[in-house]
């Protein structure tokens, strides 16, 4: 698939619907809104990237490169660290499960504040490569950086009690795992826009009635 303004678009449209939808099947548990939000969140994310597509070409009609630029990078790297691993943490009814999370949220938030102080405080280079967009920032294009936040968004998502997001998490790892081999350049563009069409999981997820989500029992749950 040739990456594109047009092909972020769509996505993002397509991505906003099934958000619109996993919304609607929220009913009455307020910790579960920022959970199923992730969707219609990541469906932003890839009109963002549209935007700097448009940006790229000469098209200004959105706005310049730098902007959304900024605001893809805002996402991918200040926010989805912390987002998962609280998602995760906040939709877990037991305590046992919320502990074992916490270490991933608290990695998360640790990454969220180097990342927006290297966002802040350094250029970030973007440009359009083999038909994906590459975004370059000397500090935080690092392996160690990278490891580091694979592991908060991805491996919260194992600890969870419900199979729906735990399949979540290991479709997203496969990604990461391809994405690195494939396109290592390209990580942070491909392996988000893989996750936006993976997080219809989500949506699986809320449809299921709230009694019949978990995956393990009240009793392993406990500590």
């Amino acid at each position: 698939m040739c990456f594109s303004a047009t092909a972020s678009f769509v996505s993002s449209a397509l991505i906003a619907g099934v958000g619109i939808a996993t919304l609607g099947c929220v009913r009455g548990h307020r910790n579960e809104w920022l959970f199923a939000s992730i969707p219609l969140l990541f469906a932003f994310h890839q009109f963002a990237e549209g935007a700097v597509w448009l940006a790229l070409s000469g098209d200004s009609v959105l706005g310049g490169l730098k902007p959304w630029g900024f605001v893809y990078m805002l996402y991918a790297q200040g926010v989805l660290p912390l987002l998962i691993p609280l998602s995760v943490w906040l939709i877990e009814p037991g305590k046992y499960r919320r502990l074992m999370v916490l270490p991933f949220l608290v990695l998360g938030a640790a990454l969220t504040v180097y990342q927006l102080w290297a966002l802040l405080n350094f250029d970030t280079a973007i440009y359009a490569h083999d038909h994906s967009v590459v975004y370059s920032n000397p500090a935080t294009n690092q392996m160690a950086v990278a490891v580091l936040y694979v592991i908060a968004t991805c491996g919260s998502l194992f600890f969870s009690g419900y199979r729906y997001i735990i399949a979540l998490g290991a479709v997203n790892l496969v990604g990461v795992l391809l994405v690195m081999w494939l396109k290592q350049y390209a990580f942070t563009s491909v392996w988000c826009t893989y996750a936006a069409v993976v997080s219809v999981l989500i949506y699986f997820h809320f449809r299921r009635p709230h009694h019949k989500r978990k995956l393990f029992s009240a009793v392993t749950l406990r500590p």
